[in-house]
């Protein structure tokens, strides 16, 4: 099963928790210290270079009398929208700039290019998701009600259809955004339940309806229109113009999705991500919050130009445990925290961008099968673990704690164990080995 004693998990002690919590409660204090101009600037920087690669986008396609100024024109806007709901609508929906006190880029009033309502996305992503990351039964993003990514969940024969489940969801990526919120599969009781869900589908309906009407009838009317002018109302011509901006448009929507499912899959469903039961959750503190959302999300390595069209949720660690900064700022923060996951023998899981998608995608594979079909057990797959995986290393009822390595000085902890369960695997042997028992040991 899931893991139900995330301390244990760790091998950290409430006081470790704790000070772990001070450390990274320091680097959110240095950052909002030194939040300033060059902040701001990136940001600007960011609306113009995203708003004039959609007017080029755009250009390119009105006046596209080639195959391959079609495709630059789809190509261009699909990549303006990505930065648009990666950088901009996601980063700035978080907060993380509301401290400039601007209007036009705070939480509370930015509507994003999406079929999805603002309102409902802050609801699900910003309150649900990152307070109860990975906790089954109350994070809807484990899986999206659809996938079975983990063998927490019950094997059932809709799940045969993982794979193609996810292929649909990429590329109708916004869609599924629009209809999470909803809940369509929620039984709604009471009077009040079914009115909230009318509204919310209302709202859905206006935002669907005004998105469509931009992308293929606005634009490509548009299109139509400067076809028209340009041909002297040839009507073959205005109806090739119209056509080829309608289809540019669902080319660049279908490209937007695809990348933001797989930015997204691969900060939360590689090896390493843990899932979580619904104990303590609701009691815990700040620093053990911190200490899930580390456990629960994935990076990818990168450089700038990767970091920037992934709205920097490369650093889906260091954004889990920050939402609210800059994301400009996740890349200097990563080093810090990296830090303190070396200090602590912590996991700092992160891999290429197509080695952590490739191993998100394995899993749905994986996973759309029984569980008579599959060799490791719910404590102890790739995909999820428990604290049950070391238990065979320690004597009943004894916790798992980290020790201090008597020539290095260094903690070994869950990090050390990780390895060294691993190293008995390749080994093909089943006793622990020298570092494992002492790392399990109680102190």
């Amino acid at each position: 099963m899931a893991i139900t004693d995330i301390p244990e998990y760790a091998h950290l002690s409430k006081a470790d928790i704790e000070e772990l919590g001070r450390e990274l409660d320091k680097i959110r204090a240095d950052i909002e210290a030194d939040r300033g101009e060059r902040d701001a600037r990136y940001l600007r920087n960011t609306i113009r270079f995203q708003r004039g690669l959609e007017l080029v986008g755009r250009g390119l396609i009105f006046g596209s009398t080639r195959r391959s100024c079609w495709w630059a024109g789809a190509a261009a806007l699909g990549v303006a929208k990505i930065v648009e709901n990666m950088e901009l609508g996601h980063n700035v929906m978080h907060g993380q700039w509301d401290w400039m006190n601007d209007p036009e880029v705070h939480s509370t009033t930015w509507e994003w290019d999406n079929t999805g309502p603002s309102a409902h996305w802050k609801h699900t992503h910003n309150y649900i998701h990152h307070k109860y990351t990975n906790v089954l039964g109350m994070d809807d993003d484990v899986g999206y009600g659809l996938l079975r990514v983990t063998r927490d969940q019950r094997w059932r024969p809709f799940n045969y259809g993982n794979l193609a489940y996810n292929t649909l969801l990429a590329v109708f990526f916004q869609w599924g955004v629009a209809a999470q919120h909803l809940e369509l599969g929620k039984k709604r009781r009471t009077p009040e339940a079914k009115e909230e869900f009318r509204r919310d589908l209302a709202d859905v309906g206006k935002k669907i309806g005004r998105q469509v009407t931009k992308d293929y009838v606005i634009y490509p009317g548009l299109a139509a229109a400067g076809a028209a002018a340009l041909t002297k109302g040839d009507v073959g011509s205005v109806g090739r113009a119209f056509g080829k901006a309608a289809t540019a448009n669902a080319l660049a929507n279908v490209i937007r999705n695809v990348w933001s499912n797989a930015v997204i899959f691969c900060g939360h469903f590689p090896d390493g991500a843990e899932k979580f039961t619904k104990q303590d959750v609701d009691s815990e503190t700040q620093a053990e919050w911190y200490l899930r959302q580390m456990l629960g999300s994935a990076n990818f390595r990168c450089g700038f130009l990767l970091a920037f069209m992934s709205g920097n949720l490369s650093y889906q660690i260091e954004h889990h445990i920050y939402p609210d900064l800059p994301s400009n700022r996740l890349a200097e923060i990563a080093v810090r925290v990296q830090a303190l996951c070396d200090k602590y023998d912590l996991p700092y899981t992160t891999g290429s961008f197509p080695l952590q998608y490739a191993k998100s995608w394995r899993t749905i594979a994986k996973l759309s099968l029984p569980d008579k079909y599959l060799k490791a057990t719910a404590d102890d797959a790739p995909e999820t673990a428990s604290e049950r995986r070391f238990k065979s290393d320690l004597p009943e009822g004894a916790r798992l704690h980290a020790v201090l390595d008597p020539v290095s000085g260094r903690r070994r902890g869950l990090r050390t164990a990780i390895r060294s369960l691993r190293d008995r695997r390749r080994r093909g042997s089943t006793a622990p080995s020298p570092s494992a028992t002492a790392t399990s040991r109680a102190a």
